[in-house]
């Protein structure tokens, strides 16, 4: 599916709110995480670890393609970043697809 002009220029407008919502609520579980009874040398090395795999998912960096915008948007309802309501605006046909494709 091509994404329409529309819903490129949406998906633009919206990923950075998205994403420092979710890197936020990451912070938050960050915060939580460090001030837990765990000793320092294993909140550290598991902090290297989270940090590491969190800024590899779209919620955090994102090569913004229009190619791949369906597989972002996928991709950031799967690691929960988003939700489908999130897609109001987008087109019907748009938030069909990413339905059917997720319900696969």
């Amino acid at each position: 599916m091509e994404p329409t002009k529309k819903d490129w220029k949406l998906f633009r407008e919206r990923i950075t709110g998205w994403q420092e919502a979710y890197m936020e609520r990451l912070i938050q579980e960050y915060v939580q995480f460090l001030e837990s009874d765990i000793p320092a040398s294993t909140k550290f090395w598991e902090m290297e670890k989270k940090i590491k795999n969190d800024k590899r998912t779209p919620g955090v960096l994102i090569e913004l393609r229009k190619s791949t915008m369906l597989w972002d948007i996928i991709q950031l309802i799967n690691d929960e970043v988003i939700t489908l309501n999130d897609l109001d605006g987008f087109s019907e046909e748009l938030i069909e697809t990413v339905k059917y494709i997720l319900s696969r």
